[in-house]
């Protein structure tokens, strides 16, 4: 028998002989979220193994590996840092870790819990690449803590959250990209010592990321409340629950990459409901430098979550992705806008990437646009259209054409330095 309580024999993709292991990867800087959520794991697929590095003790100069099931801690070790960095000892150390565990055998899933502040689309990339199938990423969510967390502007070094001396990430943008690449969220509401969610902070969630599959999963006891599952009859087996099912249900590593690049990112749609709104705002002309730069704050303050892309007048050929939270903005060139390459150069480009500039094509303007998008409670959505709408060239520096563009004051050229 097969499926996600019964995975049936197969063998690893790159080491016939080698019984394949499917690996699911949970994290999030919720941390007592995320421990209920593979606490539910473990409990919910019989036999699962989780695998965890902790990075609070790098300042020692080493991380601690632990590897446990739910009986207890089965093996603990340390790795030494790497380059002075805490994550990239992680990197190095996870794959073999995974490859003593698939040689052993016997091991229905590995659950990979990743440390407060690592970020799953890095692991999963590295578990790929090490010639494993990750079938699942999973960000266990307190839904109360949504705001307080996208709103938190302080560097991860303050809070010793921290994955290397490097390391200068914010609370709020680290959440938020973990929050938004996972195709699953695990709800654990109602944690001790957290505040009750209300409609507004699950439709906050729901706004963020309407695509996410949200599994609520209680405290991280066996069928907790709003899971729907159920145990089975006497002397059966549980169905799995719906968390062991989203572990197990496939992860595509390439499309949820793409997913998050300002390109073709899915960005989310227009929504107004309780005290939660986003505004998508989409135009075809583009942004005067200067009055865009000196509206910045204003704009990276209007709302808890922005993202998207940009086009600024004088940069015609470059693609600036626009990443904000926490009351912090994050301006970058995204590489080249596609209308601005030759035709021959479009082979190179990924088929998600032409696709996507094809569903939003201009006859003049080719791919180049604005498509950015502000989510928060309390939005004032005329106040930031007027905004918007008043950092983009006028009639008459529009008509004054591409020369003229080139000309204007290049107001972002210390943010785009590197």
């Amino acid at each position: 028998m097969s499926g996600p309580d019964h995975p049936g024999h197969q063998d690893h993709p790159g080491h016939p002989g080698r019984p394949a292991l499917p690996v699911v990867i949970v994290g999030g800087l919720h941390a007592d979220a995320r421990r209920a959520a593979v606490a539910r794991l473990l409990a919910d697929v019989p036999g699962s193994v989780v695998l965890h590095h902790d990075l609070a003790t790098a300042a020692a100069g080493t991380v601690v590996r632990t590897v446990r099931d739910a009986t207890g801690i089965l093996s603990a070790g340390e790795a030494p840092l790497v380059n002075d960095c805490a994550c990239c000892a992680l990197r190095e150390d996870l794959v073999p870790e995974l490859e003593r565990l698939a040689d052993a055998g016997g091991t229905p899933l590995a659950v990979v819990e990743l440390w407060d502040s690592v970020e799953p689309k890095a692991m999963a990339e590295v578990v790929t690449a090490g010639g494993f199938t990750v079938t699942g990423v999973i960000t266990a969510v307190d839904p109360a803590l949504v705001l307080p967390y996208l709103g938190n502007g302080d560097d991860l070094a303050e809070g010793g959250l921290a994955a290397a001396a490097t390391d200068q990430r914010t609370v709020a943008d680290t959440f938020a990209r973990q929050l938004e690449y996972a195709p699953v969220l695990a709800l654990a509401e109602s944690l001790p010592g957290s505040p009750e969610a209300d409609d507004e902070d699950r439709e906050l969630l729901a706004q963020l990321h309407p695509t996410a599959r949200r599994v609520p999963i209680g405290h991280g006891h066996r069928h907790g409340h709003g899971d729907g599952d159920g145990d089975g009859p006497a002397g059966t087996p549980a169905a799995p629950s719906e968390l062991a099912r989203a572990a197990l249900a496939g992860f595509d590593v390439e499309a949820a990459a793409a997913a998050q690049h300002p390109a073709c990112a899915l960005l989310p749609a227009e929504a107004d409901a309780h005290g939660v709104a986003t505004l998508v705002w989409h135009r075809r002309r583009p942004f005067h430098p200067e009055r865009l730069y000196a509206a910045l704050e204003d704009l990276t303050c209007a709302a808890a979550r922005s993202r998207g892309r940009f086009w600024l007048a004088g940069k015609a050929d470059t693609l600036l992705h626009w990443d904000a939270a926490g009351g912090a903005l994050c301006v970058e060139s995204a590489g080249p806008w596609l209308a601005s390459l030759p035709d021959a150069a479009w082979e190179l480009v990924p088929p998600v990437r032409r696709a996507a500039a094809a569903l939003d094509w201009h006859p003049e303007h080719g791919d180049r646009c604005q498509h950015l998008v502000f989510t928060s409670p309390g939005l004032d959505r005329d106040g930031l259209e007027r905004l918007l709408e008043s950092c983009l060239l006028t009639d008459a520096e529009y008509a004054a054409g591409q020369a003229a563009w080139e000309r204007l004051p290049p107001a972002f050229d210390t943010l785009l330095e590197v």
